[in-house]
């Protein structure tokens, strides 16, 4: 933005841009400028004292503004972040075949840049382009964003290093650069970014060992490096990342042994090394992983209690002697991870040592009364983890509705957990929290690899505020993924967690089931994860104008899911097992046909998590199909008889297969001449006695009186009837 001043000759006379005070420093310089360029303040006489006076006044008003702009952090230099932002765009897509829609003109936080999300300063918080097609290089440029949160790079062909100018993003929380053709050694600058959690550098080719740094990052919880070309040893700092839960460094090169405080770090729950050339003793304590730990094809790897380990030697555990020293504290309890079949080797401090059979024997029997010690501690622990498990068994048994509870699906080996739950005070947790629920756990990790990073060919369908992917869980059954944007939500917390709760509590055979929830505030998106309806949505088989064509409904199918609707419909309503609702955004594209031909009402309860404006959005699109009953117009109200006439709509376009009901249509229904109304793809094969009653049930639902119109428990009653 800039602004153009002309003198009193009307010549162009400075030009000067309005930009971002960063500190108090830029105050004078700034305010100075502003005072010798801007017109109002040459004033015609100088020599008046009201003159001077004004000019004063003047000048502490822009000191004034200047100093009060300096600390206010929403006002922000945009012109900056764009600069960034298009030095970014050069470098990961050189060729500017994805990245078009960043433009030097454009606003980053206005929805425009495609995968840019800012935050309430108008920063740019989180750039998320998985999955592009990007061809270039992660840019060093990238470390002037510096409010970034999250940064999704990963199944792309990016290539070049990782720069080191990244570890200025101190902001950060999840870095995903994996699945690329990334090259070079991990910066060990990466270090000094203390906000990271997640540290996603997988599948790339990246070389050089591991750094130390890592260490340092004390918020992490993920780490995965796996499928890369690391070398060198495991490095002990991971060991003392007091959050770690997934350690991946599988398939790689990495050499030595496996740090005995990695085993020690009590939140890790999947640590993955195989495949690589490690070597010595595997800590006892590893054991407690179960699954989680993996460490096959590596060769010289040893331990007592792990089967498919060879014995170890003296040679061994000498090596961890020497290479894992531990020092007690006072109140430290030595671990005892000895394996059973070594040999204690007594340390003697003398300069010869004595071979006498008394020394021998005391030596041998030492050694029998520590091997007896280590038994006997080894046989306790088992009957501890023994009896746990049976704890935990008998716990899930007791609770068979709760199919995960948090700890065991948020932080499942191999998952990532979300950044952001709203129904939690802990920023770490991730899935569905809302008390009293049978929901799934799901977190990014999951929602990605199903939707596969949310691919174009995944895309079932778009609108304003969300977007609809098909996905497959590793369990391999297919589901609908809904992402909501969090910009789209209520913004009072407490009314967003009571649209959650409202959406957990219904159940019923024709609403599509819930399966789990996530939010990531990384991506700044929500997730709800359903059953998938594989035949769609009714508003496809509508218009259909070969009659030969799979959409075109028999009659019998037509039946079963008008009775479908009306029970969904009726038990929203019913307030027996719940409170009752309405759904207010009845429509033929909100019922899903799942494979038997049954329907499923969508979007129950869904309107109560989003804001206002984008309720309001989408109920414009419902009154411009029809399906809005009239008194909306008046009162701007919604009770159950708007739902009522919704329902009437949507069977008037099932018996005519139209989905503009002209006022012929609805003519042909009064008057019971069915040649007229009926989709004449059927070829006359109905029954005339339900096609009555369907058209007059559907045209008492559509009075505009609505104490004219039945209930939906009316609907049941005379369709039952009519049976």
């Amino acid at each position: 933005m800039s602004h153009n001043t002309r003198d009193k000759r009307g010549q162009q006379k400075a030009h000067f841009p309005i930009t971002c005070i960063i500190s108090p420093l830029s105050v004078t310089p700034f305010t100075l400028y502003l005072f010798d360029k801007f017109p109002s303040v040459h004033l015609q006489n100088q020599q008046t004292r009201i003159a001077k006076t004004r000019q004063k006044m003047l000048r502490l008003s822009f000191l004034f503004l200047a100093v009060t702009f300096s600390f206010h952090p929403s006002f922000c230099n945009g012109n900056a972040e764009v600069t960034v932002l298009m030095e970014i765009k050069a470098s990961l897509d050189p060729e500017n075949k994805h990245l078009t829609s960043w433009t030097e003109t454009g606003d980053p936080c206005s929805g425009s840049f495609i995968g840019v999300a800012c935050n309430q300063y108008l920063k740019v918080a989180n750039i998320s382009l998985q999955g592009k097609g990007l061809t270039g290089k992660v840019p060093p440029a990238i470390s002037g964003l510096k409010c970034l949160s999250g940064l999704y790079l990963h199944y792309n062909f990016l290539t070049g290093k990782i720069p080191k100018e990244i570890s200025s993003l101190t902001e950060l929380s999840e870095l995903y650069l994996n699945v690329n053709s990334l090259t070079g050694e991990i910066p060990r600058e990466i270090g000094n970014m203390t906000s990271l959690q997640v540290l996603e550098l997988c599948c790339n080719r990246l070389n050089g060992p591991i750094p130390s740094e890592l260490g340092n990052l004390k918020k992490l919880n993920v780490v995965a490096l796996q499928h890369n070309r690391l070398t060198g040893p495991i490095p002990r700092t991971l060991g003392d990342l007091a959050m770690l839960e997934r350690l991946d460094l599988s398939f790689n090169r990495l050499l030595g042994t496996i740090p005995i405080n990695i085993a020690r770090a009590t939140q890790l729950e999947f640590f993955d090394v195989q495949n690589n050339s490690l070597s010595g003793f595997v800590p006892t304590a590893l054991k407690r992983l179960n699954s989680g730990f993996n460490y096959n094809n590596n060769h010289d790897l040893c331990g007592a209690v792990f089967s498919s380990l060879r014995p170890c030697t003296d040679l061994d555990v000498a090596m961890i002697n020497q290479l894992e020293p531990f020092t007690p504290t006072p109140n430290t309890t030595i671990p005892i991870n000895i394996p059973q079949s070594a040999n204690i080797m007594p340390h003697c401090q003398q300069t010869h040592c004595s071979n006498s059979p008394n020394l021998r024997r005391v030596g041998i029997i030492a050694a029998i009364v520590t091997v007896i010690a280590a038994l006997s501690v080894t046989l306790l622990a088992a009957v501890i983890v023994h009896r746990r498990r049976k704890q935990r068994i008998w716990s899930k048994s007791e609770t068979p509705d709760h199919k995960f509870s948090i700890q065991e699906s948020s932080r499942r080996s191999g998952d990532y957990s979300c950044a952001w739950d709203p129904t939690q005070t802990s920023p770490q947790k991730c899935g569905f929290c809302v008390e009293s629920t049978s929901l799934q756990s799901f977190n990014l990790e999951e929602i990605e690899s199903a939707t596969r990073y949310f691919s174009d060919a995944n895309l079932l369908g778009k609108s304003k505020f969300s977007a609809v992917y098909k996905g497959v869980l590793r369990d391999r059954s297919v589901v609908a993924v809904k992402c909501v944007s969090v910009t789209s939500c209520k913004a009072d917390e407490a009314e967003f967690t009571k649209g959650l709760t409202l959406l957990t509590s219904l159940k019923h055979d024709n609403l599509a089931r819930l399966r789990g929830f996530c939010c990531s505030k990384g991506r700044g998106e929500c997730f709800l994860v359903y059953d998938f309806a594989s035949k769609g949505n009714l508003s496809e088989y509508l218009d259909v104008e070969d009659k030969r064509s799979t959409y075109v409904l028999d009659w019998p199918k037509r039946v079963s899911i008008i009775n479908g609707i009306a029970k969904g419909l009726a038990y929203l309503h019913s307030d027996t097992e719940k409170p009752g609702m309405i759904h207010r955004n009845i429509s033929m594209e909100k019922i899903l046909i799942d494979e038997q031909y049954n329907p499923l009402i969508t979007d129950a309860g869904l309107l109560k998590l989003l804001a206002d404006d984008i309720v309001f959005s989408a109920l414009k699109v419902s009154a411009a199909l029809g399906y809005m009953a009239p008194e909306y117009i008046t009162t701007g109200k919604f009770t159950e008889k708007s739902d009522v006439y919704a329902f009437g709509v949507v069977v008037l376009q099932i018996l005519s297969g139209k989905s503009n009901l002209t006022a012929s249509i609805r003519a042909a229904a009064v008057d019971r001449r069915f040649d007229d109304l009926i989709d004449e793809n059927l070829e006359g094969k109905f029954l005339e006695f339900e096609a009555h009653n369907f058209a007059r049930i559907a045209l008492m639902c559509v009075d505009e009186i609505p104490e004219n119109r039945l209930t939906m428990e009316d609907v049941i009653r005379q369709l039952t009837y009519s049976v």
